[in-house]
């Protein structure tokens, strides 16, 4: 029997894969759990519309970050921390405290568990900070960090 998966299944194959199974591992696991569904010409048919929509809304959020990327280059993000004599900082900026800032100053939310800040920023003036907004698009964010 052929069956078009709805989920993932462990050693068999990925979601919206038709594969040949056993009658009796389609009847009694497959479809009760509603794993996968027969492959009938109607399903088939739903499937390749599905796709169609899936594909459609992956290109709608590509084409949205893109934005987005060019939003983030545009302006730096000012934020402001304590220091000492000499430039001596105290404490860090975290991506925490950026994305705030880009809240407040930009207008607009960034997540800062995209920000691919490999330690926090420990000294004042600009450093760029890269935000992985989707898989293909990765925006320079520039922040710049000012004494209070």
């Amino acid at each position: 029997m052929e069956v078009i998966l709805l989920q993932d299944v462990k050693a068999l194959g990925k979601k919206g894969q038709k594969v040949k199974v056993s009658d009796g591992y389609a009847r009694n696991f497959i479809l009760p759990k509603k794993l996968g569904v027969e492959a009938t010409a109607k399903n088939m048919n739903d499937l390749k519309l599905q796709k169609q929509h899936e594909d459609k809304l992956a290109e709608q959020r590509l084409e949205e970050a893109k934005a987005l990327a060019e939003k983030i280059a545009e302006k730096p993000v000012v934020v402001k921390i304590r220091a000492g004599e000499g430039g001596r900082v105290f404490g860090s900026v975290s991506a925490k405290e950026i994305a705030a800032a880009c809240t407040e100053q930009l207008g607009f939310e960034v997540d800062k568990k995209k920000m691919q800040l490999s330690e926090p920023i420990r000294a004042l003036g600009t450093t760029m900070v890269p935000v992985k907004l989707h898989k293909d698009v990765t925006a320079q964010l520039s922040v710049k960090v000012v004494e209070a």
